[in-house]
Parts: structure tokens; C-alpha cells; sequence
């Protein structure tokens, strides 16, 4: 059986920093996605807050159109992903986990979503906000990139991922300086 993923926002933007402390684990996310190997799902709100962080890094690292750059990152994001498109059910859900967990709003509609299309949530990190919820969390599913393992990392992968971004249509940003 295949794995499948929700993605939270800040999986996605690890992607985007070449120094990224997971960026490895997230390119090899998406390459895994783009031979079937894994499914990766994301939300309509997910989209809407990585087209705004997305925008913020692509304009701190002095891209000349961030907004642009940013756009681009979703499509490309967006071929390697299915969008769940949300409804009522999934909303309440979410509504219901805010109450109870008091994380971010997006967090919530991560696990709804997952919940939803029995997905894994995935996070890249345990945020301060969780730590108080950091069981109920477990009991509901909710994995970290650090947890996430993969058997056949790909050699070619491996290789580009040390020589940096992977050529043409790579939507990562090499850290000034």
C-alpha cells in the first residue's frame, strides 16, 4: 500500500531554502511523489499560506518577482500533490480540533484533511503551540519530517541534492551570502 501525506504549510516551505534543514527529505518527498511511490495531498489553505510565505522568502532574497516566483512554486507544488478540495464535514472537523488542541487554524484543517482521505498529517517540526498537545496529537496521527523514513532514497536525488538546486524549474533559493 502506498503512503500518503497531508502536508502542512511548513513542509512544503522547507523545500524552498537550499539550507533548509530537511530540504533533502522534502525533495525526496516529491521525487517518491512523482513516480507514485507516495501519495502527497494538500489543502486549499495550505496553497493560500504557502503563496504568501512563499512570496515573503522569494522577496527577502531579493528575487526580482516574488509574487511571480511565488505562483510558480505552487503550480510546481501543485503537479506533485492532490488538492483536496474542502467541505462542511471537514470544516466543522476542523473548527472542532482548534477548539480542543488550540493550534493554528491551517494545523487543524491539515488533520481534518488527513482524517478525511486517511491520510498521515505530516509537520516538519513540534511548534511551541503543540507541545502542550503533543499526545493527542500522536493519537490522532500526526507525524513529523524527522520520523519520516524512506527505504530507496534515490542515488540521483542524493547527488543533486549536494550539488543544490536541481537545475531549470527548481523553485529553491540559495541563502544570500
Amino acid at each position: 500500500m502506498v503512503e500518503r501525506f497531508v502536508l502542512d504549510t511548513s513542509v512544503i516551505i522547507e523545500y524552498i531554502v537550499l539550507r533548509s534543514r530537511y530540504r533533502a527529505k522534502v525533495a525526496e518527498l516529491f521525487n517518491l511523489a512523482s513516480t507514485n511511490t507516495v501519495e502527497l495531498y494538500i489543502t486549499l489553505v495550505t496553497i493560500s499560506e504557502v503563496l504568501y510565505i512563499a512570496s515573503r522568502i522569494y522577496q527577502m532574497a531579493g528575487v526580482q518577482d516574488p509574487n511571480g516566483e511565488a505562483t510558480d512554486f505552487i503550480e510546481w507544488v501543485s503537479k506533485r500533490t492532490n488538492i483536496i478540495m474542502l467541505n462542511r464535514k471537514m470544516a466543522l472537523r476542523a473548527g472542532e480540533l482548534k477548539k480542543r488542541l488550540r493550534i493554528a487554524m491551517p494545523g487543524c484543517y491539515v488533520i481534518a484533511a488527513a482524517e478525511a482521505t486517511k491520510a498521515t498529517p505530516l509537520f516538519k517540526a513540534v511548534e511551541k503551540e503543540m507541545k502542550p498537545v503533543l499526545n493527542e496529537l500522536r493519537k490522532l496521527g500526526v507525524k513529523f519530517l524527522r520520523e519520516i523514513k524512506f527505504q530507496n532514497f534515490p542515488l540521483l536525488l542524493s547527488f543533486q541534492f549536494l550539488l543544490g538546486c536541481y537545475g531549470r524549474g527548481d523553485p529553491c533559493v540559495r541563502p544570500k551570502g
